[in-house]
């Protein structure tokens, strides 16, 4: 079985295999702890979607909030309905292996391989949009569910909703959101790492490097890219990170209230 192996795969292809899995599910596990301990793109929009609830049942019309769901929803269902088509192209191409062989073999900037060999890359590439697909199909469920909470929402002048239920809406609300758009990140994380996997086809070490550079690229972006540091700037929220939601809920309304009580101390002024 070993000879097998070396001889038809080589352990060369086994090692950048195991080393592109390790870098993605060390980079998703890395990125998961970091977010509760330092700015990220997910901390940052947290605070934003809970203020984004609060807002929302201020408002007595909620159609911009519908239009934004919707929105993101399409932007989820574009990729969902993009890992179908890919997923149809990658499965041709897996019954015509053979001369997929052939036209490797032509080129000049790939290492030859054997049937078995790319197979295995064929299958590797497919069980990645495969996952792809899972991913944005349930993100695209949960934006769903916050749909349904836009609708059933609360009116601002409703008396019978007491100010814990407010809050409790706009916390988990926002974490609903949350959890979709995580869902969505981890989609567009794979669509990032299946292309690192294409320069498998080339070389082996091509492939471990170009994992490692996305890797980076990924921390770039979700850490330290001006993006973020923009979105921590918009109403200081990088100074209410890692907050209880309950405690971010509360210092959120300090200042309308305050607004409110001066402006009705202004109103009955002779």
């Amino acid at each position: 079985m070993a000879e097998v192996i070396q001889q038809q795969i080589g352990v060369l292809n086994l090692v950048s295999l195991i080393w592109f899995l390790l870098c993605w599910i060390s980079y998703s596990l890395f990125a998961k702890r970091m977010a509760k301990r330092v700015a990220s793109l997910s901390s940052v929009l947290h605070v934003h979607r809970i203020n984004w609830m609060r807002r929302l049942l201020q408002r007595e019309v909620r159609v911009g909030d519908a239009a934004l769901l919707a929105n993101l929803e399409r932007n989820v269902t574009f990729f969902a309905s993009s890992c179908v088509l890919i997923l149809a192209g990658l499965l041709t191409a897996l019954t015509a292996i053979d001369k997929l062989q052939e036209i490797l073999a032509g080129m000049t900037i790939t290492d030859p391989d054997s049937l078995l060999a790319l197979e295995m890359k064929m299958a590797a590439l497919i069980f990645v949009f495969i996952y792809a697909f899972f991913t944005f199909t349930w993100s695209m469920r949960q934006f769903g569910f916050a749909s349904v909470l836009v609708g059933a929402a609360p009116l601002a002048d409703d008396d019978t909703v007491t100010a814990n239920e407010k809050r409790s809406f706009a916390i988990y609300g926002a974490k609903i959101i949350d959890q979709a758009s995580h869902s969505y990140n981890y989609g567009l994380r794979s669509f990032y790492f299946a292309l690192a996997l294409l320069t498998w086809f080339v070389s082996p070490w091509l492939f471990m490097v170009s994992a490692a550079a996305v890797v980076g690229v990924l921390y770039e972006r979700e850490f330290l890219s001006n993006s973020l540091q923009a979105l921590k700037k918009v109403e200081n929220v990088g100074e209410k990170l890692f907050q209880d939601d309950k405690e971010l809920y509360r210092r959120s309304l300090v200042k309308p209230v305050k607004d409110k009580i001066l402006k009705d101390k202004d109103d009955s002024k002779p």
